[in-house]
């Protein structure tokens, strides 16, 4: 069993940044694969990065390549979302999930354990 606590949301001007943190309980942290999706209102749940579970590899939804990063620190067992270059079509409630797999899947129903979520919203 594996919990997750999001936290670093909040309201951000177009351009700026925000880091997401996400704290995990249990001891069997660093072998999940652990990935980050979000969910505008009146939208499906979407894919946004993940990260194995050694961190060697990660993955990004084409929106966001380039301005957002993902990282894990598995001493501390939390993963994060370095968020830059924010623009207005970011807005949404961010979750984070656990996967138990060596190839963490973009999509959302494969994914075993998830957060609460945390409100990102970017004004224009």
């Amino acid at each position: 069993q594996v919990q997750l606590v999001e936290s670093g949301g909040g309201l951000v001007q177009a351009g700026g940044s925000l880091r997401l943190s996400c704290a995990a309980s249990g001891r069997t942290f660093s072998t999940y694969a652990m990935g980050w999706f979000r969910q505008a209102p009146g939208k499906e749940r979407e894919f946004v990065a993940a990260i194995t579970w050694s961190g060697a590899s990660t993955n990004y939804a084409d929106s966001v390549k380039g301005r957002f990063t993902i990282s894990r620190n598995n001493a501390k067992n939390t993963v994060y979302l370095q968020m830059n270059s924010l623009k207005p079509e970011d807005t949404a409630v961010y979750f984070c999930a656990a996967q138990r797999s060596s190839y963490p899947s973009t999509q959302s129903t494969r994914w075993d354990y998830w957060g609460q979520g945390t409100q990102v919203t970017v004004s224009s």
